[in-house]
This record gives structure tokens, C-alpha cells and sequence, in this order.
């Protein structure tokens, strides 16, 4: 029982941050059509953004998740708007795009590892203590990450069901033309989106942070694995990526409780790819479906 629990516990807490880790990206692929490798990157400078306002700026830490928010949705809003616009539309803008979000994120590497060094930090943003269920710890860092997850994920549910802007969002993911014909303006959307997307990204870069260290390399690995559960869920598909995310969360804590830590990433990437050769389309993608 003690270890039914313990792995639940670690697959629920890896699987809300991966969640949260993943929506910028299937966010931006739903409804801008975008593949954005500077994801990474976004994710590296929320987590940067909350340490220097608790350690440098004196800010209480918790309030870092809201500065961590406010920075990387500024980045990834002037990415777009200073880049990324003017090659969208253009012949092979898709490649295009990923080569320079590729770029965009070496650069924003090297800046942080020039501004704030190489060696790895504690993020001050974290709880400390927890409780016990049974006879196993859970610290409260993962209850809170699962906490903020949910809320997260509860806020961009009701942003895109019940509001102008989610009414916006989901037209232009589904069509940018015919929602150019019905008065939408698709550029404050696409502004929205990339806003959205990194403010998500901001707050991965916390979580993630937060249990381990901050370095300039750190987001590589939620990239990964953020473009992993969205190639398995489909692309695009916000819903069944954090379906996916869960339960990736999960089989990952299962396999490094059972068969060890270096297995995990392999034993994931093998099961996504039999997935595909399944379903090319995805666990959740529509076969077929057409982007306008």
C-alpha cells in the first residue's frame, strides 16, 4: 500500500507539472498553428524572473509565480510580435518558424547563462514540511504543485468556454479565415495566445524549479517531454494532452519506483512512438482534420 501510494503521489505531481508544462505548446499549436521550440527557454526565464524578484527585489517568494507569469507572457508576446508574425504566411513558414524559435532560444540560454552564471540555484518559491498518508511522507511542494495545476487548468477551461477571448481562440483554431470574415481580429487573438502560453511556460519554469534547482539548461527536459505528450495526444488537443500528461505522470513514477530512474524517459518515448504507429494522428487527434 505504501508504495501504491508513494507512486501515485510522484505520478500526480509529475503529471500537473507536465500538464502545465504542456498546454503553452498545444495552446500555440491549436490555435496559431505554431511549433514553439523556444519553449524551453520561456520556461528557464519564469523560473529566473521568480528567483530575482524574492533574492534580488526583496518581493515575498510566492509572489514570484505572478512575476515568473508576467516576464515569460512579455517574451513570448514580443517573440511573436518582433518575429514571428513577419514569417507567418510566408512559403515554408512552418520551418521557418521552428528554426527561428530554435535560434530565439539559444540566444535567451546564453543570455541567462551570461546574466546570471552557470551554477545551479534553489528556487525560493517552495513550501517546506508536508504530511503524512499512512506511513508515506508527501511533502507539501507536491500538493501544492497539484493544487496550482488544477487551478491553472480550471482558469483556462473557463478563459476559453466562457469568455469573448476563448470564443476568439477556438474560431481561429478552427478557421483564421472564415474568423477574419466574422469580425474577429485574429492578430490581438494571436497576441493573446502567445501571452497565454507563456504565462504558462512562467509558471512550469516554477514547478519545476521548485523541486529540483534552477540553471540556464534546466528546460530542456519539460521540452522534451511537453513534445512528447502532445505528439500523443495529437497536436493540438489541449484536453488530451493533460489527459496524456497525468498518465505519462503516472507510468513514469511507476517505472523508476519499480525498474529504476534511467529507464523511465526510454521505456516513454518507446510506448509514444508504438502509439503513433497505431495512431499516426494521435491518442485524442482527429484523422483527417484539415488546418485552415
Amino acid at each position: 500500500m505504501e508504495s501504491i501510494i508513494q507512486i501515485f503521489v510522484s505520478g500526480l505531481t509529475l503529471g500537473a507539472m507536465y500538464a502545465v508544462g504542456t498546454v503553452s505548446l498545444s495552446l500555440l499549436w491549436g490555435a496559431v498553428n505554431v511549433l514553439n521550440m523556444a519553449h524551453g527557454a520561456l520556461l528557464v526565464i519564469g523560473g529566473y524572473a521568480s528567483w530575482y524578484t524574492a533574492t534580488r527585489l526583496g518581493i515575498p517568494p510566492f509572489l514570484g509565480y505572478f512575476s515568473a507569469a508576467l516576464v515569460s507572457a512579455t517574451m513570448a508576446v514580443l517573440m511573436y510580435l518582433l518575429i514571428l508574425r513577419w514569417l507567418k504566411g510566408r512559403r515554408g513558414a512552418d520551418v521557418l518558424i521552428i528554426v527561428a524559435t530554435f535560434a530565439i532560444a539559444m540566444i535567451l540560454e546564453n543570455v541567462v547563462l551570461n546574466v546570471f552564471g552557470g551554477y545551479a540555484v534553489a528556487q525560493p518559491a517552495k513550501l517546506s514540511g508536508g504530511v503524512y498518508i499512512s506511513s508515506v511522507f508527501v511533502p507539501a511542494q507536491n500538493i501544492l504543485i497539484m493544487v496550482l495545476a488544477l487551478v491553472l487548468m480550471a482558469l483556462l477551461a473557463l478563459i476559453l468556454q466562457r469568455t469573448a477571448l476563448g470564443r476568439s481562440i477556438r474560431a481561429v483554431a478552427q478557421n483564421s479565415q472564415a474568423a477574419v470574415l466574422m469580425g474577429i481580429k485574429v492578430q490581438h487573438t494571436y497576441i493573446a495566445v502567445y501571452a497565454i502560453a507563456g504565462a504558462f511556460a512562467g509558471f512550469s519554469g516554477v514547478l519545476w524549479s521548485s523541486i529540483s534547482t534552477l540553471s540556464p539548461t534546466m528546460g530542456f527536459d519539460p521540452m522534451l517531454k511537453a513534445f512528447v505528450i502532445c505528439v500523443a495526444a495529437g497536436l493540438g488537443q489541449i484536453g488530451g494532452a493533460l489527459a496524456v500528461a497525468i498518465l505519462l505522470g503516472l507510468a513514469e513514477a511507476a517505472i523508476q519506483y519499480y525498474v529504476g530512474v534511467r529507464f523511465a524517459l526510454p521505456f516513454l518515448l518507446l510506448a509514444v512512438v508504438a502509439l503513433l504507429i497505431v495512431r499516426p494522428q494521435g491518442l485524442f487527434g482527429i484523422h483527417g482534420k484539415a488546418r485552415q
